[in-house]
């Protein structure tokens, strides 16, 4: 009676996290501090808030599915500025498409590309990082693709190897997802890897779906390179592409649930009939203040030198220890820590600190073994005082 696809899905990492933990308390003269959750702790900026009371008449009336026309030129225009594309290149009438945060548009990606298997054919693929976000595997299976993971170890710089994947698998491909800045390793694709990318979804006719939802938050000088910077650089077209940015990171808004994605106009008429038969639309109030937070660039300065602060922290506390590297982007420290299963509990037990094990984010390579059974994951989320004394209780009890 139900969709037995379902069944091949695994517990989120956070409710095998809760299992791991339940029955441990931490101690009672220390005030918990969670940094298992990618959720910022910083306020957005405060004029979101008198935009949406502004637009309090307009809860009565649907809101138009594929946003308003404003919020559609603010994304356009912020795409340009941010990525230096060429005048013309990103159309908003036909290439920009609202989407409830990065979440949604990334599972009905997978919809948008895969055709399921039809009678005996060979079942389509769906390649993924690995580690990964727990909705691109959600969003193949139940699409009705195979997930292929795609090792991101130390080894490989923290990004899947591009060259290593075999040409019949790729025969097989209809999707792939990549996140840069990565999750949670933080790495960044460079311009060469995200051609190579782009030229392999071409060649082989897949879906290359790009997670940016980190791109704003970053520790170099230099932002984050992103994949429509090299389709300019291939000559501008978005083929065989698809691309998501949201403000739950950007603008500290994760509860706005508020982003977008961008493709080429076939892509994107196709999603939107897709959305039609799906999903609910932004609510105006909700787009009107979206489009303020695109237009506005002091709040993510002041987001960025915040999470850099913490990342000063960081490396003063933890330098030269669990193998500490300074993330190119992202707000995530990937410690190595021996066992990440037992760290937890440590960490919870003896200090109080919640975290991530990196196993929980990772599936077994085929002889069995994680190769992230021996991280943790630290989400750099609440305020500078709170992450100075979560770290030093790692550093600590560690």
């Amino acid at each position: 009676m139900l969709n037995c696809r379902l069944d091949s899905l695994r517990e989120s990492p956070f409710r095998r996290l809760a299992d791991l933990i339940a029955g441990i308390n931490p101690r009672t003269n220390v005030l918990p501090i969670d940094l298992s959750i990618g959720e910022p702790q910083h306020q957005p900026p405060a004029f979101i808030r008198a935009i949406i009371d502004a637009c309090s008449d307009s809860w009565n009336r649907y809101p138009p599915l594929n946003g308003t026309p404003e919020f559609r030129r603010a994304c356009a225009d912020w795409l340009r500025n941010r990525y230096r594309l060429p005048p013309g290149m990103i159309e908003p009438e036909t290439m920009i498409s609202p989407c409830a945060g990065t979440r949604e548009g990334l599972y009905m990606a997978a919809t948008l590309a895969v055709t399921p298997r039809q009678d005996a054919g060979a079942q389509p693929l769906a390649f993924m990082p690995n580690p990964f976000y727990q909705v691109y595997v959600g969003a193949a299976v139940l699409a009705g693709a195979e997930p292929v993971f795609m090792s991101a170890t130390r080894e490989s710089g923290f990004l899947p190897a591009l060259d290593a994947l075999r040409p019949e698998a790729l025969a097989r491909a209809q999707l792939m997802y990549l996140c840069s800045p990565a999750n949670p390793q933080g790495a960044v694709a460079d311009l060469d890897y995200l051609k190579r990318a782009i030229k392999l979804a071409r060649e082989y006719d897949f879906l290359l779906v790009m997670d940016e939802c980190y791109a704003e938050i970053y520790t170099t000088d230099a932002p984050p390179t992103g994949a429509l910077e090299a389709a300019a650089a291939l000559g501008g077209s978005l083929d065989n592409l698809l691309i998501f940015h949201t403000l739950s990171k950007r603008s500290s808004a994760p509860g706005l649930r508020s982003g977008f994605a961008v493709g080429s106009p076939r892509t994107m008429a196709l999603f939107h009939r897709l959305r039609t038969y799906s999903c609910a639309a932004t609510p105006t109030a909700t787009l009107e203040a979206a489009t303020a937070l695109w237009r506005e660039e002091t709040h993510v300065l002041e987001t960025r030198a915040a999470y850099r602060a913490k990342f000063d922290i960081a490396e003063r506390v933890l330098d030269g220890r669990f193998g500490f590297y300074r993330p190119r982007g992202g707000f995530y420290l990937w410690l190595d820590v021996g066992d990440g299963e037992a760290a937890t509990k440590r960490l919870w037990g003896e200090a109080g600190v919640k975290s991530l094990p990196g196993a929980y984010l990772t599936r077994p390579e085929p002889d069995g073994t994680n190769a992230s059974a021996n991280y943790i994951r630290l989400a750099l989320v609440s305020d500078l005082e709170a992450t100075e004394e979560a770290l030093a209780r790692v550093a600590n009890v560690l």
